[in-house]
């Protein structure tokens, strides 16, 4: 036995190491209290000598010495935490090939350690001998008990998510989970993790037909409706499953959730509104499904509906629900935080239902839900919006005044206040004005891409083409991702009746960075339409309106199937847009240049 000397580097880490022999292995264990029946310790002097040594060696940077000595302890006791101890230290020292040494010979001695399965699934997959998979997996199955087998299959993915290989990985679990495929308790699960298994590996066809069979199996599970989900909006034939899924479990809260999610991903406001209407009338205790709901009204210019939908929201909160995480992050329409407090909740609320007011023109009403708001975070938000109300009532001096006044603590606050006092001008229709403000602004802040943008649609507005497109192709060579700058240039182009090749060119590329937004979809379709291809323009103009039923897409719409001879359906879209929003100047000119009798 090695004997110490306590004046040795050694020996000055003991105390720290005797400090925390109660957080060592089971090996250690200690009776809690005394009544507890004593049994006898497999603890001895050479065997807490050695363990101390190889954790004394292991805080010295002596990896390899520690290993070897804790794992030699594991194999003379059979220790379970031993083997545990000696994997992770192996880990520490980056050393895999030892760490997956330590963990077969703990499997040896526990051949049913559903842990060491575990790790050594996870070490092969690190040290990308994924292949080798099969044979640990197939076992961790073997030994969980038949009613936790399905979980576990759901959980598998998580396993190989690490995988270089994601291919490899797929085949992995499908020749894993061969043996329980078509056994009644966990052929569903099976199909649905070699289902997402494939969509990793970006093989959509073999994951869309996985999903399919397991849906057929069961159509009320939620495990295929949510692989479908994953597909989209990349494959749309996936979105049948989760339709049907809904209608044979209506209940099903979590999927109408994400599917509320997806569509929104996918710029679907009208098809996310009809599926939240359902989820508030079977679940009406989601708050954060009222709110979403109400924000969507407002967006599609539906304020009545909204306040409805807001007041649901507002009682809510009061009565003391706050939106869970969990619910917040599947019906949430932007990038906020979840409420951290009842007031921050009550806040969003009050925010939307003041636009809701500003849509039934009912100003004052606007105003006063503005009023109740008392928070240092929103005060800029606050401000702006009521310098908004302001301008819409004739008192623009006094709008600017009211942002002129806001504090300007950061650079961006200066920032946010030029756009601001911009899109007053703008509801003011004083274009001029703006485009000054903002050709000053940029001066101040060159190459700020959301500015340069805002100027080069005040510079449309005053009939300045060249200088709107300079701008334009400004934004693109700053941000090549931004959409809406490739999606206006391509619109003004089709407009205009000019280019028309390129305007298409320039559309397509915002629909790439945008798949599936309404606008763009109605900038394509506007441009199809110019091109003579109205059989086109009207397939692509009717997937955009069904997205986002506002007036200028149906005004487009509109026009497209008057001129196809399409008469009836052309009265309709474009008296609901008129209901909508009377006041659009696309729709407004459109009406009056067709002489459309509604």
């Amino acid at each position: 036995m090695p004997t110490f000397n306590l004046k040795s580097s050694r020996a000055r880490t003991l105390a720290a190491v005797l400090a925390s022999i109660a957080c060592a292995p089971a090996v250690f264990a200690q009776v809690d209290t005394p009544t507890a029946k004593f049994e006898n310790s497999e603890l001895n002097a050479p065997l807490f000598h050695q363990l101390l040594i190889s954790e004394i060696e292991l805080r010295e940077g002596d990896i390899a010495a520690s290993y070897q000595l804790m794992l030699d302890a594991a194999r003379r006791t059979g220790d379970e935490a031993l083997y545990r101890r000696a994997t992770e230290i192996a880990l520490q020292g980056r050393a895999g090939d030892e760490a997956l040494a330590a963990v077969k010979a703990w499997r040896q001695a526990a051949p049913n350690s559903a842990e060491a399965l575990r790790y050594q699934i996870q070490l092969l997959v690190q040290l990308n001998r994924t292949a080798e998979v099969v044979e640990p997996l197939q076992a961790l199955l073997k030994i969980t008990a038949p009613a936790q087998r399905a979980s576990l299959i759901n959980a598998l993915p998580r396993f190989l998510a690490r995988s270089s290989d994601r291919t490899l990985a797929a085949n992995v679990l499908e020749q894993s989970l061969l043996p329980y495929i078509n056994e009644p308790a966990t052929r569903v699960a099976s199909r649905v993790t070699i289902g997402r298994g494939w969509l990793l590996a970006i093989n959509g066809t073999k994951a869309l037909a996985l999903a399919q069979s397991a849906h057929e199996m069961d159509r009320t599970a939620e495990g295929p409706a949510g692989l479908a989900l994953e597909m989209l909006p990349g494959t749309p034939d996936a979105e049948a499953i989760v339709l049907d899924q809904l209608a044979a479990k209506p209940d099903s809260t979590g999927v109408r959730l994400l599917y509320v999610r997806a569509l929104l991903t996918g710029q679907r406001l009208a098809d996310a509104t009809a599926q939240l209407e359902t989820l508030t009338r079977s679940s009406p205790d989601l708050p954060q499904a009222w709110l979403t709901l109400g924000a969507l009204h407002v967006q599609l210019r539906e304020p009545a509906a909204a306040i409805v939908a807001l007041n649901k929201y507002i009682a809510l909160i009061e009565t003391g629900a706050i939106p869970v995480a969990a619910e917040t992050e599947a019906a949430n329409t932007d990038d906020e935080a979840p409420p951290a407090t009842r007031e921050d909740a009550l806040i969003r609320g009050w925010l939307l239902l003041s636009q809701a007011a500003d849509l039934q023109g009912d100003l004052k009403g606007a105003d006063a839900w503005l009023a109740k708001i008392d928070s240092p975070q929103r005060l800029v938000e606050v401000q702006v919006r009521r310098a908004s109300l302001l301008a819409r009532e004739g008192k623009v001096a006094q709008a600017r005044a009211l942002i002129h006044r806001l504090p300007e603590k950061t650079p961006e606050d200066a920032r946010v206040k030029v756009m601001a006092e911009a899109q007053v001008l703008r509801d003011a229709k004083l274009w001029a004005d703006a485009n000054n403000l903002l050709a000053q602004a940029n001066q101040r802040y060159p190459d700020d891409v959301e500015l340069i943008y805002e100027q080069s649609m005040m510079a449309e507005k005053l009939n300045k083409l060249a200088d709107m497109e300079r701008l334009l192709r400004r934004v693109i060579a700053l941000k090549p991702d931004h959409q809406h700058a490739y999606n206006a240039l391509g619109y003004s182009l089709a407009e205009r009746n000019v280019r028309l090749p390129e305007a298409r060119t320039l559309i397509k590329k915002a629909l790439e960075l945008s798949p599936g937004e309404p606008s763009i979809t109605d900038s394509l379709g506007w441009v199809e339409y110019r091109l003579g291809n109205r059989e086109e323009a009207v397939r692509l103009l009717r997937d955009a309106y069904r997205g986002q039923p506002d007036a200028e897409i149906a005004a487009h719409l509109g026009e497209v199937l008057w001129v196809s001879g399409q008469a009836d359906e052309a009265r309709r879209v474009l008296r609901e847009a008129r209901r909508r929003d009377a006041t659009n100047e696309v729709l407004r000119e459109t009406l009056a240049r067709l002489r459309v009798d509604l």
